[in-house]
């Protein structure tokens, strides 16, 4: 046996003990005659003491560089007070190696692996199996098993079955975009990879498993973003016979036992506040708001309905909304500072960014001379200004004032540090719509999926004004981002076809892309509702880093392709002759 024990596992109590390790070469310190070597493994490291009289045990010690795979048997001894090193967890103890033998010899690597430096990322993933050896990332891989394994513990200790769905399946257009799989024994068709298990866990439900869950593997062909990738992992549940409420506190009692567990941040509320659709998107201008800080919307319009500013005016008379933010103490914001916020509004989409800053004696803002003493007192009631603080605007169509003021509240919490890093502010969010217009298609569409089901008391809005409808979908959120998502369910033929048709699909359509779900829904389903909810996003909140590919054991690039494996890559001819594809100039 190459070893017998793990690295860092070894303490006072092992005093005198006969150990065999095995690991790499962490740090070398050759002092003149003592040899000091940091071995590292998948448990944590260990400082090895070469002795010098020792000659031939010292000779590998003297020759082996980091990196170095090696195996060594030795005596665990208590260290002396005064060279205890207290950042290490077995830094009480070392082993003095009476054999040492190199297993596998290694060059410089690419980027240090003993010190948490900033390497390019593109570097990392070419050499993720090197970057892994790192014990910041090891930790973060480690604790993403542990979560998981809770999550299973947790749910099969509730009577959940896990279950694994087939990750080739029917493409349904809706929604992202599907990853495309041809078909070699049937050319010119196609499976799809999942966007989600969400079909086949409702068959489970009508089939009467009850209470399902799964660790999916989930694919939506779609660009790259901090905290999105084409393919990812989440936590899949369905549950019969319940109602949100059910739903929602299963959750809430999983992701409670998490943050407790596995976090050393704190909670800052349980249980989790409920935010209602409508009033996150008109306090904060976004479904998911980071609820660590204030600096929340206030509407304006009817403290310059009648202002001589042209811009406030303009947007009240298209029935758009003039909305404020207060930031407190920032009167004093530079001239470059607000420059920047106005661009981070534009970018949102709004045409600039208003600015008033209440100063002992005078505003400071450009577009004082145009508004009345009495708009500017209405302006500073309205938002609960106080001296030395400033007050930012947008005035245009809602849904812009939505977007641009969002982007300058998220810039504004970041250069303030109102982003505390020790809290999780868990929250629920209800009461979505269950459609939305779109224009450019001339039809409803599902805010999140056509499969969401709707109280009776909504029903008569569907047929009078579809987007005033309110749905049975509920979002769990953390610190400004979507961690999941669920609903309960249409559990009939009749409803579900409605959904479908108003979302513009015909007959022939339904059937043909859902008819699978369509007859089962006659034979006595169930009501039924669950969630999905992203693993990576999960831990990434837990170790507070805002890029998903921190999280992730092999992830792709930002640029969506895997600098490791070299994919996407092109294939042998033959490959596409046998699928029947041949690729256009």
């Amino acid at each position: 046996m190459l070893k017998d024990t793990y690295c860092g596992t070894l303490g006072p109590s092992d005093e005198g003990k006969r150990v065999r390790l095995a690991g790499w070469v962490h740090r070398r310190r050759d002092h003149g005659g003592l040899i000091f070597i940091d071995l590292r493994d998948s448990s944590g490291i260990v400082q090895l003491v070469f002795n010098p009289d020792d000659v031939e045990t010292h000779a590998v010690g003297h020759r082996v560089r980091p990196e170095w795979c090696i195996t060594v048997e030795g005596t665990v001894q208590r260290r002396s007070d005064e060279t205890v090193n207290p950042n290490l967890t077995t830094g009480a103890v070392e082993v003095f190696p009476s054999r040492c033998e190199v297993l596998n010899e290694s060059p410089t690597p690419p980027f240090y692996i003993n010190e948490p430096v900033d390497v390019d990322e593109q570097l990392r993933l070419k050499h993720r199996y090197l970057d892994l050896r790192r014990p910041e990332v090891a930790e973060v891989i480690r604790l993403r098993h542990e979560v998981v394994r809770y999550m299973r513990n947790f749910l099969s200790d509730r009577g959940f079955i896990e279950v694994e769905t087939p990750t080739l399946i029917k493409s349904t257009p809706e929604g992202a975009r599907d990853f495309l799989v041809p078909s070699r024994v049937r050319p010119g068709q196609f499976f799809a990879l999942p966007q989600s298990p969400q079909i086949l866990k409702e068959l489970l439900m009508v089939g009467g498993v009850e209470r399902y869950f799964q660790i999916a593997r989930c694919y939506r062909d779609e660009d790259t973003r901090a905290n999105r990738v084409a393919e990812h992992t989440q936590l899949d549940m369905e549950m019969s016979f319940v109602d949100t409420e059910d739903v929602m506190g299963l959750v809430e009692e999983l992701y409670t036992e998490i943050a407790w567990r596995f976090s050393t941040k704190k909670l800052a509320a349980s249980p989790f506040p409920r935010l209602d659709y409508h009033d996150a998107m008109s306090r904060f201008g976004i479904d998911r708001p980071d609820l660590r800080y204030g600096l929340e919307f206030v509407d304006i319009g009817g403290a310059v309905a009648g202002s001589g500013f042209q811009v406030f005016r303009s947007a009240l008379d298209g029935g758009g909304q003039v909305k404020a933010i207060r930031v407190p103490g920032k009167a004093d914001t530079t001239r470059r500072e607000i420059d920047e916020l106005t661009e981070i509004a534009r970018s949102g989409g709004a045409k600039g960014l208003a600015y008033i800053g209440f100063t002992a004696g005078e505003l400071r803002s450009p577009i004082a001379k145009f508004l009345s003493e009495a708009e500017v007192a209405a302006i500073r009631a309205q938002t609960g200004a106080q001296e030395g603080d400033l007050v930012v605007a947008v005035a245009d169509q809602p849904a812009t004032v939505a977007t641009a003021l969002h982007r300058v509240r998220d810039e504004l919490g970041t250069r303030m540090g109102l982003k505390d890093a020790d809290t999780l502010h868990f929250a629920w969010v209800t009461g979505f719509p269950l459609l939305e217009w779109r224009p450019e298609e001339n039809r409803w569409d599902a805010t999140h999926n056509p499969f969401c089901g709707f109280p009776e008391s909504e029903r008569a809005k569907l047929d009078q004004d579809p987007g005033t409808a309110g749905s049975y979908q509920y979002d769990i959120i953390c610190n400004g981002d979507e961690l999941g998502g669920g609903s309960v369910r249409i559990n009939n033929r009749a409803d579900q076809e409605k959904v479908l048709a108003m979302m513009g699909h015909s007959p022939e359509q339904q059937q043909e892309r859902f008819g699978v779900i369509l007859d089962a829904l006659e034979y006595g389903a169930p009501p039924m509702g669950g969630v999905g909810a992203g693993i990576d996003r999960l831990i990434m909140t837990l170790v507070g880093t805002d890029n998903i590919r921190d999280v992730i054991a092999f992830p792709k690039a930002s640029s969506g392709g895997d600098p490791l494996m070299g994919a996407p890559s092109e294939v042998d001819p033959a490959q596409l002759a046998e699928l029947g594809l041949a690729l256009r100039p």
